[in-house]
Parts: C-alpha cells; structure tokens; sequence
C-alpha cells in the first residue's frame, strides 16, 4: 500500500470495458483535501462508469484507485463505504416499500448489531434536511414520493454518513435554482471543513460557481483539465465536444387550433403528491406550453392525466374538439399523443430489452413494425439504428441492453423513439435532464420543429430558464393548482417565482373577490 499521499483520491490509469466498447481508457487524475473537481463530458463519455469504479461497484480491467493514501479493493463498495467515500447516483438507489429514514439508514450498521436509536436517526436527518434545505419526511414512502423528493433521499443518505470524498453525479437535476443555491451554499461550509467532492453536471454555469477544477473526458479519454478561474462556460463546452456549441434560434411561434382540452379537471392526491385542483389547460397547434414549478407539485398528477395514466375524477378531457368518455395509455397512443416520461427507467425503458425493443415499445402492435400480429424485426431493427444514427446514441449497437447505457443516451433513445413517430402532441416531461449542453440544444431544436409542423407541446421542466426559453406560453403549478396561461416574455424569474411558491394564488383569488 501507498503511504502518506497529500491528495484525497487519485485514479491511475483506469481502464474499463464493455465488450468491445471501451468506456474508461487509462484515466487518470486526483482531488486534493478540500478540492471540487468537475467532471464533464458528452453523455457516454465515461463518467459515471468511472465513478462507480471509484465507488467500488464495478471493476476496472486495469488500473488502481487510492483514497488518502490507501489503495481500495477493486469492486468492493464496502471498502470504499469504510474510507469515506459516498456518492449520489444520477440514478436512485432506494427501496421504494421502505420509508425516507430506512433507506437513508440501511447499511449503516450490522444486521449483528444491537441496532440504530431510531429517535437519533431521525432527529439527525430532520437535522440535515433543514441545514441542507432538502425538505423530505422521514416517516414518507420512497415509493410515494416524486423524482425531485427521492434526489433529496439520495443526498441525505450521503450527508448521513460523514463522508469525507462525496461524489455528485447531476445532484441538481431535478432541484429548483434555488434549492440548488441553497445546497452549494452548505456544501461549501463542508468543502471548508476538509470535504472533497467530484462533481458531475451538465450545467456548467454550476460547475463555474462550485468547482475549483475541471477534467474532460470525450469518448473515455481524458482531453484536458484547467482550472474554473482560468476559463469560461464557453471554452468547457468546447472542450466537451471538440466544437463550440450553438443553441437554436429561438422564433415565436404561430399558435393554430385547440388539440388537447383540460376543463376544471381535478384528480385525487396519490400519497403525498398532490392531484390537480379544477385546472384548465389548453394545448394548441404550433405552440409550446411550458409548465414551471417546484418539484412535487402536481406536475406528475398532469403528465399522468396527458398521457393516458390516469382519468379525470372531475371535469373533462377534450381532444380535437371531442370530449373523451374513456382515457387509457392505449388511447393516448393512438390518439398521436407521444410521451417522454420524467423516469426514463421506471417508466420509460424496460431495462432488460434491448434497444430495438425499447424503440418500438409503444407502436410494436401497428404498421410498419408488426402486420397480422407478426412482428417485422427487420423494419423495426431498421427504425433503432435510423434513431440511434441520428440522435447519436452511443452504444455497442440496436441488439444492447438498455440497462448498460448511460442515462443520457437512455434519454436519447426515447427521444428518437417520441419525434421519429410525428406525434401530434407531445408529452415532454423533463426531456434533457441529465443531458450534456450538445444534447440540450439538439432536443430543443427537434422540440421547436415539432412544433412548427403543427404539434402541440407541453413542456415539464424544473429548470426555469429551460422554460422561459421554449415556451410561447407559461403556465405554473403550485400544490395542484394552475396559473393563467404568461405569454413569453410577461413574467421575469422573480414574479414566476412568487407564483410558484403559491403567493399568485392567493392574490388571484383576493381579485377576484
């Protein structure tokens, strides 16, 4: 073993493969004590392979890790658990039948033990959530809470164990700006107190304000490494690609006829999530309608509702000017309603098929993938490699198991998946989260010329910029209950701000009385 290093972590020469794919190609770099390092690269670049070498769940093909000066185990979590080392999944690790305090404390004792003080445990997570602005309950389902509640699950279970190495893999991707502030604010008084953390985003601007350091990976190489105060978001997402990175231009569009109707629909509250509250909602043709709000707000309830998941306790559902009597996922199918669902995996992939699979998944039973009940695997064969070719999904080939690609070029699948179909509405539920910039700015121009071929889009993001960018109009959403529709540009971030904290509402209504 090594002895007396002044560097918290150092990767030599990493290397992992995937048959005949290579996604760490002798990587090497180190974190000082007190150090954030950024991580970046395209999607497929072979971060978060090599940090869950790092975290011990797979094992390099060659290479070592040392953590303070002590060469880890390969392949062994446990080691990497007991150095110190903790890490926040881009993709959650929770046990959706145990409650917030379960999964934050399992694992850190025994099952020989005596046990965990139970009232201890939860005063110190009640404790971190309010330090650390992660409000969550502890007494809650993890099944019942929403992707935004479950990420703050993900990091509390870190906090929870001292951890003196934290790495984050896209922690923000599904907090607000502010919660977002809020975290760095206290991980910086952890930084100062000798926390080194590695720091996975795509969102670079956070990278800058966070990290004191970058490494670029591109296609598993390491291509470069500079410090944040002697460069600029531009200059890294040149790094990344190889070439400068250019977003659509962004025109207004022309808003045609009412495809897609909701009328004072109101559904029940599914655990602690809240159902909608009499919203109306229109989706025209030629026009994105973006959807701005905190996380857990009943942006799932109405994605749910869109998307065929669930019925209308009250109100109605009006398409192409018809009301609907019965609602189901087939009939929103066919009805030319596409989704890109917020949980690429719970709902959106079925891990262990493969791509051509996972492409066809919601059109396998019609032409030109199946005729008289027979599937066409060459056509559909065909259709994979047309969305892996053209939406740059990197992966061995169509005949991959989805499980074994990053959750980016997941998304890029059903992206190609949604778009390639021409769908007259399309469900975009958090399309780019965990995307790099190259990817962002592509899924925001195929978006944009969905909809000016006629489509109507409905845009979820918890990224506020995202929506103020796309959307024609705006709608926000606040405990279930929807705001007038904004036209771009009426409100700045501040007054959609106070909306989505609900004050609009109440404004609102003391108006209208």
């Amino acid at each position: 073993m090594n002895q007396g290093s002044a560097d918290a972590l150092r990767l030599n020469d990493i290397t992992k493969r995937f048959g005949e794919l290579t996604a760490n190609d002798a990587v090497s770099f180190s974190v000082g004590k007190g150090e954030v390092v950024a991580l970046l690269g395209e999607n497929g670049a072979g971060k978060t392979t090599l940090m869950n070498i790092l975290f011990g769940q797979y094992t390099p093909d060659g290479g070592s890790v040392e953590v303070f000066g002590q060469t880890l185990p390969p392949g062994n979590s446990r080691a990497a658990l007991d150095a110190g080392v903790g890490m926040v999944h881009q993709h959650f690790t929770l046990a959706d039948n145990m409650t917030v305090q379960e999964n934050i404390t399992l694992g850190v004792r025994s099952l020989f033990s005596l046990g965990l003080d139970r009232a201890a445990a939860r005063a110190r997570i009640v404790d971190l959530s309010e330090r650390f602005h992660l409000a969550v309950s502890p007494d809650a389902r993890v099944g019942s809470l929403t992707v935004g509640e479950r990420q703050r699950v993900e990091i509390l279970k870190a906090l929870y164990r001292d951890v003196r190495i934290l790495i984050l893999d896209e922690p923000t991707a599904v907090l607000t700006p502010q919660e977002a502030d809020d975290l760095f604010a206290t991980l910086k008084q952890a930084i100062a107190n000798g926390l080194s953390v590695i720091f996975i985003s795509h969102k670079l601007h956070e990278v800058m304000a966070i990290a004191d350091r970058v490494v670029v990976l591109r296609h598993g190489k390491v291509v470069g490494g500079v410090r944040t105060a002697e460069t600029d978001t531009h200059a890294l997402a040149a790094m990344m690609m190889g070439a400068q990175a250019e977003p659509p231009e962004i025109a207004p569009g022309t808003p045609g006829r009412a495809l897609f109707e909701l009328r004072e629909v109101s559904t029940p509250n599914v655990g602690n999530a809240p159902g909608l509250k009499s919203v109306d909602l229109t989706l025209m043709a030629g026009q994105i309608c973006g959807l701005a709000g905190v996380s857990g707000n009943g942006q799932a309830a109405l994605a749910d509702l869109v998307g065929g998941m669930r019925a209308p306790e009250q109100g109605e559902i009006v398409l192409n000017d018809k009301p609907l009597h019965s609602w189901s996922p087939r009939n929103a199918v066919r009805s030319g309603i596409a989704r890109i669902p917020e949980d690429r995996h719970k709902t959106g992939t079925i891990a262990d098929f493969d791509l051509t699979e996972n492409a066809i998944l919601e059109r396998y039973k019609g032409v030109p993938f199946s005729r008289h009940g027979w599937l066409d695997w060459r056509k559909s064969r065909a259709f994979a490699d047309e969305i892996i070719t053209k939406f740059d999904v990197r992966c061995p080939g169509a005949d991959t198991r989805i499980r074994l690609l990053s959750g980016g070029n997941m998304q890029k699948l059903i992206l190609g998946r949604v778009l390639e179909a021409g769908p007259q509405i399309i469900l975009a539920n958090q399309p780019v989260r965990g995307l790099d910039i190259g990817a962002v700015n592509y899924v925001h121009s195929q978006l944009l010329d969905a909809r000016d071929r006629g489509a109507a889009v409905l845009l979820i993001s918890e990224d506020l910029d995202e929506i103020m960018a796309l959307s024609d109009v705006i709608h926000v959403i606040a405990d279930g209950r929807l705001s007038p529709a904004f036209d771009r540009g009426e409100k700045t971030p501040a007054e959609l701000g106070i909306w989505m904290a609900g004050q609009g509402f109440e404004t609102q209504v003391q108006h209208a009385t």
